[in-house]
């Protein structure tokens, strides 16, 4: 896992190769400033800590089946004595491991 400072050194080297970056203020477009580049590096370490760190909750719940899907895998496996719920929950939670 990389720190958000490790973070920063990535960040500062994707806005360098994307420059120039511009913004539009009052219809006039225009290129940003020191300060809004130094906003973009911040933005951007932050949202790949962000993911980095919270990632996989996003990656579970884009991957478990919907409520009713799971509702009704539980009553047929509490009627046909599978374990076809839990083997689900399992496999997504595998897939996408909490980071430790």
């Amino acid at each position: 896992m990389a720190s958000l400072e490790e973070l920063k050194v990535i960040a500062t080297e994707e806005i360098e190769d994307a420059k120039p970056l511009f913004k539009v203020e009052n219809n006039e477009r225009t290129e940003f400033n020191e300060v809004d580049y130094e906003q973009a590096i911040e933005d951007l370490a932050q949202d790949k800590y962000r993911k980095q760190e919270y990632g996989y909750i996003d990656d579970r719940r884009d991957n478990y089946a919907p409520l009713q899907d799971q509702l009704d895998m539980q009553y047929w496996d509490s009627v046909n004595g599978t374990t076809t719920w839990v083997d689900h929950i399992a496999k997504v939670k595998s897939d996408f491991p909490k980071p430790s």
